[in-house]
């Protein structure tokens, strides 16, 4: 039977992609500061495609660009997928992974929940926290320890003051903390609620004077299709108050938000954006934004510079108030990690930002399984993305090694990248 089952899936993903072809995407990405974005053709069935997680075997790594290389710093973990980095050197790593959906309705759904398994993007969530220590400097960590346990689709970590901020699905919560320890026993306190499923990816930024928490939320469906009083309080940046506890939304209208950073000569908040699906392999691009205080980006009824989208009920009024992204990542790559990169942190780099791409599903030639660095001057992004580790992805695009997430930048101004399907924690350095 399950034989069966697996067969049908098969079928019904090679249909859809045969269907798809049609209006495969065949020019260059939808990237940079003047994106070329293709018309919207939308897709009654989405496209689904995804390769098997096959993970890395002894001795192969990622592709670094030349003048690189690429070491593990820690193997063996359980779905990685954001870091911080302490202020003695310690590496805490979320282990976590998305949840089968309570309900499944019809076809289509059956088939994105059984190949988002055999990707290794859905299943049992390991829902802890793991500090790494590389002791003796030697770009390995000799020394792991579960951190904190039990804590619900834990994401984005933040340390300020004595205090662990925990992203989970559930809502933000701290925890007494000492630089040092291995362990967290006490119970922790709550300090936000969010909604449970849809995007659950909490991230977390604190402010550059340590009063104020960002956290990333991301909306409940594709494009608000259950209306927006189920979106509420989603597709948004929420900015929390430490000392009164009060939490206001900073920024909205951005569908999926999940990597934050900040950029240190303007001091502005950045994050990238996961767009929408069904309209077209790069319609609409991922993106790399700037993000203001009361700004809204035009989720869900317009993308990029407020084209509309008309499978979604209009308000005028929200698409001319909708600010234009940064910078374009290009359609469905995923890009889920992000972080600031001083000039000369890696050879032949200045200053800029590396983001982690997860990689597409809903386009019928992949994208993303990369890491990249985005140059920037004055403040702002400039030129071509550049490719710092590639090779996640098998040329056929069958199986995946690996799949990039949360970036980094370790103590020892190394770059260190989680790989939620390789389950290692990749280090970057100069060749």
């Amino acid at each position: 039977m399950l034989n069966l089952i697996a067969r049908l899936v098969a079928f019904v993903g090679a249909t859809m992609i045969m269907l798809r072809r049609w209006d495969r995407h065949d020019g260059p990405p939808a990237q940079g500061l003047a994106p070329a974005i293709p018309a919207a053709r939308p897709q009654a069935i989405p496209t689904l495609k995804m390769p098997t997680a096959e993970g890395w075997k002894d001795g192969q790594t990622p592709v670094a660009a030349p003048g690189l290389k690429v070491s593990a710093f820690a193997k063996d973990l359980i779905h990685p997928r954001q870091m911080l980095v302490l202020d003695n050197g310690d590496v805490l790593v979320a282990e976590s992974l998305t949840l089968k959906p309570p309900a499944i309705n019809g076809a289509f759904d059956y088939a994105q929940v059984a190949t988002m398994v055999r990707a290794g993007a859905l299943g049992d969530s390991p829902n802890r926290v793991t500090l790494l220590r590389d002791a003796d400097g030697d770009g390995v960590a000799e020394i792991r320890e579960t951190l904190l346990e039990g804590v619900k689709q834990p994401y984005g970590l933040a340390f300020i003051d004595g205090t662990l901020y925990v992203g989970c699905v559930d809502g933000v919560r701290a925890f007494p903390y000492a630089l040092g320890e291995t362990r967290i026993t006490a119970p922790g306190r709550k300090l936000t609620s969010h909604e449970e499923w849809g995007h659950w990816t909490r991230n977390l930024l604190p402010s550059a004077d340590g009063k104020k928490l960002y956290v990333a939320v991301g909306s409940l469906t594709n494009i608000a299709e259950q209306g927006m009083a189920k979106e509420k309080d989603r597709a948004a940046i929420h900015e929390l108050d430490l000392d009164t506890g009060q939490s206001r939304i900073f920024a909205s209208g951005l569908r999926n938000p999940v990597g934050l950073a900040r950029e240190p000569q303007t001091g502005l908040l950045w994050t990238v954006v996961n767009e929408r699906d069904g309209i077209g392999d790069e319609t609409p691009p991922d993106y790399l934004t700037s993000v203001v205080d009361g700004g809204f980006y035009g989720w869900p009824y317009c993308y990029w510079d407020r084209i509309v989208d008309h499978r979604v009920p209009q308000d005028p009024a929200m698409v001319a108030k909708a600010l234009t992204p940064d910078y374009a990542l290009g359609g469905h790559t995923a890009s889920l990690g992000l972080c600031w990169l001083p000039a000369g942190t890696l050879p032949g780099l200045g200053e800029g930002m590396a983001i982690g791409q997860h990689g597409s599903w809903n386009r019928s030639t992949l994208a993303g399984y990369r890491l990249i660095f985005v140059p920037f001057a004055n403040g702002k992004p400039q030129g071509e993305p550049k490719v710092l580790l590639s090779g996640f992805l098998s040329p056929d695009e069958k199986l995946s090694h690996g799949r990039p997430v949360g970036v980094a930048l370790g103590k020892d101004g190394s770059v260190l990248m989680c790989d939620d399907v390789g389950d290692v924690v990749w280090r970057v350095t100069g060749a």
